[in-house]
């Protein structure tokens, strides 16, 4: 046994390219909010998304914020969102003093169930933020059919889903406007960072607005409205557009690694791949199967066993309408069965082969 092995959950790969981008912006002294790479960022991962504008923020809570405030939601509305997801999809819309109504999630890709987002449906629902988690996109036709049937929003949080594809459209362009995150652990990073991607020009102009203070054009100390300082820097945008040039590749190496994942686990018993429904090209941000009973280890007992071999794992995100600030009363049983059998294994762009199968090994042998 190797004590000292430490497999990552997840781990960005950072070469030469970032780091001569990144170096020409501190030698151009533009490492702020100004400089060339944001610009270049916003419409390069603009035009990967298949949308016409990028609005760059300092990180993905952030541009789930500043597009939900730029749309004018706030006390008194109500905005539904799957219950299975990170928190921070709860708390951008907490921020704005609207109330994040929680819904089910469905058992085939474990998204949110658009069933379950018409019933929520109330007089005050402004919206509808569905959650592409851990790389599979929602059933966007159902949704934007309810959405259009009830005069809503919708707003996809892609936060883990860059260059996902939902009938052969990508990610980003499904909705009204679209987010996503490039914190250290996504398929791309900026360090922090995230941006608002949309086709809708008053809603980007809007945003652009807001991110900045609310400046006005021709008098930038008057300020007519309250604003937010939530601009990407330079730097981070640098290191971004180095990045995004290896996106395809990224992708690659991601759905590779769960291929790998897939021939050795498909049939270990008690243990359930992630769903890929006919319609969806996932990107597996992470490689998250469930530890069901029949594994004959709960899904805590197997993390701990996987850490005691020097192998990082991730349990599932917690349920939000359980936690104490949002704590509802109500029963998800999909989302709740998730949340406890969920795992996410390393799942990042450095990892090898001989990585992937140690972390097989282990598992089948604990199995045993």
């Amino acid at each position: 046994m190797n004590n000292h092995r430490h497999i990552p959950v997840a781990e960005p790969k950072i070469g030469e390219r970032e780091l001569e981008l990144v170096s020409d912006c501190v030698r151009s002294g533009w490492v702020s909010s100004k400089g060339k790479y944001v610009n270049q960022f916003e419409q390069n991962f603009a035009e990967f998304c298949g949308v016409k504008y990028g609005v760059a923020t300092f990180n993905g809570t952030i541009a789930l914020h500043l597009v939900l405030a730029a749309l004018n939601i706030g006390a008194g509305d109500e905005v539904i969102v799957p219950s299975l997801t990170f928190v921070a999809t709860a708390n951008a819309v907490a921020y704005t003093g609207a109330t994040p109504i929680f819904v089910d999630s469905e058992p085939e890709t474990w998204n949110i169930d658009p069933a379950a987002i018409e019933a929520a449906i109330t007089p005050r629902t402004k919206a509808i933020i569905p959650v592409h988690l851990y790389g599979h996109p929602a059933d966007m036709d159902a949704i934007n059919a309810i959405a259009r049937r009830h005069n809503l929003w919708v707003i996809e949080d892609a936060a883990e889903a860059h260059g996902a594809k939902y009938r052969g459209k990508p990610a980003g362009s499904l909705g009204d406007a679209a987010i996503f995150s490039f914190m250290g652990n996504k398929i791309i990073t900026t360090g922090e960072g995230g941006v608002v991607v949309t086709d809708d020009q008053s809603l980007a102009e809007r945003c652009f607005f807001l991110q900045n203070h609310a400046r006005q054009p021709d008098s930038p100390y008057w300020h007519t409205e309250i604003g937010f300082n939530y601009r990407m820097t330079n730097l981070q945008a640098a290191l971004g557009v180095a990045q995004l040039e290896q996106i395809d590749e990224f992708i690659a190496i991601r759905r590779r690694n769960a291929a790998h994942y897939m021939a050795r686990l498909g049939d270990v018993p008690g243990l359930v791949i992630p769903p890929q429904a006919e319609w969806a090209e996932t990107v597996y941000w992470m490689f998250a199967p469930l530890i069901t009973p029949e594994f004959g280890l709960d899904r805590d007992t197997v993390m701990a066993k996987l850490r005691e071999r020097g192998i990082e794992s991730r349990p599932f995100f917690g349920c939000v309408h359980q936690m104490p600030m949002y704590d509802s009363g109500q029963s998800l049983p999909v989302a709740e069965k998730l949340s406890v059998q969920g795992i996410n294994l390393p799942s990042g762009t450095t990892l090898s082969a001989a990585d992937i199968d140690f972390v097989c090994d282990v598992l089948i042998e604990m199995r045993r």
